[in-house]
């Protein structure tokens, strides 16, 4: 087997541990361009990054909301699939505001945390899982509901607990505290 690369390395260290997904390294190719800036400004968290892209308004919102700031802010690691704007936009009237209430705060946590996986999952993991898997794989995220990732093309598809299915439209965006792969719908638990 080639040496890996100390990065290469403590990635794969840190799938294993969460035993979430097989280790392994392929190449996905990243679809979308919202990070591009935020690579070049250099080490940021999860929250720096999403807050500094200019498309994930209402997440970061609503990361503040549920006081989750500080927990996506610390060491980590985390995956995190964090929609963009018009992926919240998707949702039916109102749900966003409804969410951002202070009384449904419990709920909107569920909804961000169904967002989140412990450790650091790079798409050639989550890509290779799908494979030896038989195409499909399910995953656990911190809220304690599973998604669902399968291949279509190129890209990852995600589908939630509802049946919902979102496309990962870029991959493996690095933070200091994770990765986040951004996507063009919302996951809801149910």
């Amino acid at each position: 087997m080639p040496k890996l690369s100390a990065f290469k390395t403590a990635a794969l260290a840190s799938i294993a541990a969460t035993g979430l997904f097989a280790a392994t390294v392929a190449v996905m190719p990243a679809q979308a361009h919202y990070h591009g800036a935020m690579k070049a400004k250099g080490a940021q968290t999860i929250v720096q990054t999403a807050q500094g892209t200019g498309v994930h308004n209402t997440l970061v919102a609503a990361v503040q909301a549920a006081g989750l700031v500080d927990t996506l802010s610390g060491p980590g690691p985390f995956t995190v699939f964090a929609p963009t704007d018009a992926a919240f936009a998707k949702l039916p009237a109102g749900t966003v505001d409804t969410l951002l209430q202070p009384a449904t705060k419990p709920q909107l946590t569920k909804v961000l945390t169904y967002h989140v996986v412990s450790g650091r999952v790079p798409a050639a993991a989550l890509t290779q899982a799908i494979r030896r898997a038989g195409g499909t794989y399910r995953f656990q995220t911190v809220a304690g509901v599973e998604l669902t990732a399968r291949l279509e093309g190129n890209g990852i598809v995600i589908t939630d607990a509802a049946g919902r299915t979102t496309r990962v439209a870029q991959a493996d965006v690095k933070a200091t505290n994770g990765v986040i792969h951004v996507t063009d719908g919302v996951f809801l638990p149910g």
